[in-house]
């Protein structure tokens, strides 16, 4: 009786969600073996997919520290100089989706419908546009803490394009650091909400609803046990719990191939088919390409589901002083491309932000 009890309300869950958008896209990170005597020494890796439903193009570029740049075309606009090198994927050559930076910190922008960035109580701080938030976030932070400190001061009145036929960018953001510090902020109606953890509490993140109740959701699964029974749509919050559940269920390991073998493997399991579709369902979004920053050895990987391989940036290997050009590995020109593909990026302009 009690496990029909429980397949029922499973079902009225799964009714209830199966009327959310499901623009999908989902961030997984892997922690390796924290038992170890030196700290630094933990293999940490952010996987994240993005998925859409349209193609959008991306490219990774690489920027160095010492920079001068502006959160928008405004008089009123932030404007900052970097302090770090960083490492992004920029889609559609005008807006960064997420990145690292030199100090190992990740930030990763993801869907998140509702989203509300500002009310009247925010109106009139310095401009910063979304296409460069999270480069802004990178540039001039190491850390988790950092970031939050940034947050909370909140001296800046986020704005942004519409794309893809008029989209609004609505996006929550998870931020991880080396040490495995992490958080997630939200904005609704012009409220930030920030949600902080260590390593396995925060590993998981994908669209909406907002964090709270999609722990709220994770929390009734794990009552059930995975090993049992997953939830397998691809609406955000199934995506969720199976990622939650793999990610505390798989080995520990700080060998960095290993781990990343092991990340590859758990975002696939929670991506989308591609040209994956429903029918009475346009908002059903297929996986474009999976990304992989490992904070610890500070490489990028990057995957296009189009592509035959999977490739990296190493940060170690590029000159990120003060005064070096900025560099752009186009992806679509590499279709064959995998393993270390530092030495593919070459020379290019700064990319135009679609402010």
């Amino acid at each position: 009786m009690k496990y029909m009890a429980s397949v029922f309300l499973s079902a009225v869950i799964a009714a209830g969600l199966a009327e959310m958008p499901s623009y999908a896209c989902s961030r997984v990170v892997y922690v390796g073996d924290t038992t170890v005597q030196q700290p630094d020494s933990v293999l940490r890796i952010v996987g994240r997919s993005l998925d859409w439903r349209t193609p959008i193009p991306t490219n990774i570029y690489v920027y160095p520290k010492g920079m001068a740049k502006q959160g928008n075309t405004t008089a009123n606009a932030v404007r900052w100089t970097s302090r770090y090198g960083a490492v992004y994927a920029v889609s559609y050559d005008g807006g960064i989706t997420e990145g690292m930076n030199e100090k190992g910190l990740c930030v990763s922008g993801l869907f998140c419908r509702g989203a509300v960035y500002e009310n009247g109580d925010t109106k009139g701080r310095p401009d910063m546009s979304l296409a460069v938030f999270i480069g802004w976030l990178l540039d001039m932070n190491a850390t988790t803490d950092e970031v939050v400190a940034v947050l909370w001061e909140r001296n800046f009145s986020i704005s942004g394009s519409t794309f893809d036929g008029g989209t609004v960018s609505a996006l929550h953001f998870g931020v991880t650091d080396v040490m495995g510090n992490s958080a997630i902020f939200e904005f609704e109606q012009g409220k930030l909400n920030i949600y902080r953890g260590k390593d396995m509490e925060m590993c998981i993140l994908t669209n909406t609803p907002e964090y709270p109740q999609m722990m709220a959701i994770n929390e009734y699964w794990n009552k059930i046990g995975g090993e049992h029974m997953l939830p397998g749509t691809v609406s955000s919050p199934d995506r969720f719990v199976r990622g939650w559940f793999f990610d505390h269920n798989v080995e520990r390991t700080n060998n960095s191939a290993d781990g990343l073998a092991i990340s590859r493997s758990i975002l696939s399991a929670i991506s989308v088919p591609y040209h994956y579709t429903v029918q009475g369902e346009p908002d059903v979004s297929s996986t474009q390409w999976r990304s992989y920053a490992n904070l610890r050895d500070r490489l990028y990987g990057f995957e296009l589901v189009t592509n035959m391989g999977y490739f990296y940036v190493d940060l170690n290997k590029c000159d990120l002083r003060k005064g070096a050009p900025v560099m752009r590995l186009a992806t679509a020109e590499w279709p064959g491309l995998a393993g270390d593909a530092t030495s593919k990026l070459a020379p290019h302009m700064p990319f135009t932000p679609m402010y």
